[in-house]
């Protein structure tokens, strides 16, 4: 028999079934969380088992609150610490590294942005590198044996370092060259999105239609969903995109109405790691059972590509494309862009006459965009 927490304990009077909404659910065991003893129920109707959405929002604050507490720990003991560097600064490594947390947190870079940039200065730390001097850090990129990606990603990130240090470094040359990016079929991403459980496969169809970022879709409210005129909106954009209202299809709005409303006014959890980790474990089964290892290379970044080469393949018009993915910049847009080599053909016509656009749509033609420069509609149909 398993003995009872030793911290607090959260009770629960009253709880309803977030799937039928019966009011009379039995207990069914405990889990724990941050501290805390967290009822868990099964309701008698129709068998679902779930915890009780008061505790988990109370678990949900306690973790934020550690993690925003942490790097103010840090910093505490960073401080207590008394080791210099050739900088002749009573700081270790490790307290440059917490310190430059804090300067990146303060300029509001992302968290999973400043966690990566740390793991890199880590890395230079462990080749030996002095992080505030410069030339170790380049004798370090010149005699270790670093992947060209890493070594790009370790130079871009120093460069922020000793930007916010004001320190003085030119950056060295690092002759690297992105692979393209992986372009799946329709049907593999559709066979990821089949097998799934529920939650996992309603998040990746989210991500096809509208080639959002994994971070943007979990962030998604249920008052974002326009079931009349079949969009939603993308209200929480990263990495300083635009906010957008994207066209989603039937299919996505019956699986999102059909999700469980445990997560207060998200339609998911704002944390994925568990649909990640349920996300590779069920591609690492599929790709073994189906003899496809081109599963394996399927990521949920992966879907942004796939949608954005078949809205370029749609309309053929780069500017449709930046404006679905939410980019500031063209620039941006021009990676997501990764050509069209489908086997189908198409008819053109541009329609200069509501008669004539009427006469292309009986014939089974269809809209693609509005061109500019001519001043008229452009329809397409397959040979």
């Amino acid at each position: 028999m398993r003995n009872p927490h030793p911290r607090s304990v959260i009770s629960v009077i009253s709880v309803i079934c977030p799937r039928c909404g019966n009011s009379a659910p039995f207990n069914n065991g405990h889990r724990y969380s941050y501290g805390l003893e967290i009822q868990r129920f099964k309701c008698k109707k129709c068998g679902y088992r779930f915890s009780d959405p008061t505790a988990l929002k109370t678990v949900r604050d306690n973790k934020e609150i550690s993690q925003q507490n942490k790097l103010s720990r840090g910093l505490a003991l960073a401080t207590l610490e008394n080791k210099e560097t050739s900088a002749g600064i009573n700081t270790t490594q490790q307290g440059l590294i917490v310190e430059y947390q804090w300067k990146m947190q303060k300029r509001q870079l992302a968290k999973t942005t400043i966690y990566n940039r740390s793991i890199w200065l880590a890395q230079l730390v462990n080749y030996g590198a002095d992080l505030k001097n410069p030339e170790t850090v380049e004798t370090v990129l010149a005699t270790e044996e670093i992947p060209a990606a890493t070594k790009r990603n370790i130079i871009n990130t120093y460069a922020t370092f000793v930007k916010a240090f004001k320190l003085s470094w030119e950056k060295p040359r690092n002759k690297y060259q992105p692979k393209q990016a992986f372009d799946p079929l329709e049907e593999e991403i559709d066979l990821l999105i089949n097998a799934s459980g529920r939650i996992t496969a309603a998040f990746l169809q989210v991500l096809k239609d509208t080639g959002a970022r994994a971070g943007e879709a979990r962030k998604i409210q249920w008052t974002d969903i326009n079931e009349k005129n079949h969009t939603i909106d993308i209200n929480n954009a990263e990495k300083g995109s635009n906010n957008r209202t994207v066209k989603i299809t039937e299919k996505t709005i019956s699986m999102l109405k059909n999700l469980p409303k445990k997560n207060g006014e998200y339609i998911f959890s704002p944390k994925c790691a568990s649909m990640r980790q349920s996300f590779v474990n069920k591609r690492k089964e599929l790709a073994l059972k189906t003899q496809n290892p081109r599963l394996l290379k399927i990521h949920f970044h992966t879907f942004r590509h796939w949608r954005a080469s078949r809205e370029y393949e749609k309309t053929g018009d780069i500017y449709a494309v930046k404006n679905l993915l939410g980019h500031k910049s063209i620039i941006n847009t021009d990676r997501y862009q990764h050509g069209s080599f489908s086997s189908e053909e198409y008819i053109t016509k541009r329609p200069k006459t509501s008669i004539e656009e009427d006469n292309l749509i009986n014939a089974g033609f269809e809209y693609v965009r509005f061109d500019q420069k001519e001043d008229c509609p452009i329809y397409r149909k397959r040979k």
